[in-house]
């Protein structure tokens, strides 16, 4: 049976590890929380005392953290620290599977220097939010050697429905950023129609069904409504609590735009995103999911 090691059990990570048991995969997790810790175990998954002991003797090691110093950190040690990061006891010719979203630059990094380590690595960011990791209906966007993402691919079945191969490392991570840019977009403009048809006097009920049914329909209208109970089990209708943080979505729109001026692409509406992302973390929201974003229009900001 193929040992995994799985650490970064988040909001996304947790549910991720506990597919993964409930497949029947032999699964031993690390995580900075005790309570996470304690929950996969009652899953059935092994728990590590650090997370250079859970990569020990793994064949596949998959992480699903918040940003790019933590990925670099735990494969190769934070700065200042002595930890020379977990990369240094994962087994040769191991598989590791990194699942956060960080930039194409450091993916194809962490890939150059683990292969010095004879270490494979594939970068496969997700998408579909933290309903989709509980479901296990996430899609993954893969980075890497196309036998490596074969390789995983089982592995990754049993916690989303499409697998996708973008390209070599850091593709996965580019065609993340550019989804998840037009996804605050997106999210971004539901909100303000919304907004707009109820200060008009429309029950936003009916106006997303209407724009369902129209040329305005979109993702974020389908499965992830932003304005107050209108669906039923989304953040929007739990104030705006657990879901994709706003802060979160400010790290990827800052990505997208980062990998834009490296090609000088322009990415007018990426960046009227990432300024209404701001305003809206300053104000307080950044803890809160990104649909919040419908809070910035009706507070009455212009």
């Amino acid at each position: 049976m193929t040992a995994i090691a799985f650490i970064g059990l988040g909001n996304m990570g947790g549910p991720m590890a506990t597919n993964l048991v409930k497949a029947g995969h032999k699964v031993t997790v690390f995580d900075l929380s005790a309570e996470a810790l304690a929950q996969l175990e009652q899953a059935g998954a092994q728990v590590a005392a650090t997370a250079a002991d859970a990569v020990a003797g793994a064949d596949i090691v998959m992480s699903m953290l918040p940003a790019d110093k933590h990925v670099l950190g735990l494969y190769f040690g934070y700065e200042g620290d002595t930890d020379a990061g977990v990369a240094a006891h994962i087994k040769k010719g191991a598989l590791v599977v990194d699942s956060s979203t960080i930039s194409a630059e450091t993916a194809r990094d962490i890939a150059q220097r683990l292969k010095q380590q004879d270490i494979r690595f594939v970068d496969a960011p997700v998408s579909g939010g933290v309903a989709g990791a509980a479901a296990g209906t996430l899609t993954f966007i893969c980075g890497g050697e196309a036998a490596d993402i074969e390789e995983a691919r089982p592995l990754l079945e049993c916690m989303g429905k499409a697998v996708f191969t973008a390209g070599d490392h850091g593709a996965g991570q580019v065609a993340k950023i550019c989804n998840n840019m037009l996804l605050a977009v997106l999210m971004s403009g539901t909100a303000e129609a919304l907004k707009l048809g109820r200060d008009h006097g429309l029950d936003p009920k009916v106006l997303s069904e209407i724009m369902l049914q129209s040329s305005g329909r979109n993702w974020t209208l389908e499965v992830y409504n932003p304005c107050p109970d209108v669906m039923p089990g989304v953040p929007a209708s739990n104030d705006y609590n657990g879901g994709f943080l706003v802060d979160l979505m400010l790290k990827d729109l800052g990505l997208a735009l980062a990998t834009a001026e490296q090609s000088g692409s322009a990415t007018p509406m990426g960046k009227a995103a990432q300024d209404l992302y701001q305003a809206h973390s300053e104000q307080g929201f950044g803890s809160k999911d990104f649909s919040s974003i419908y809070k910035w229009f009706e507070q009455g900001n212009n």
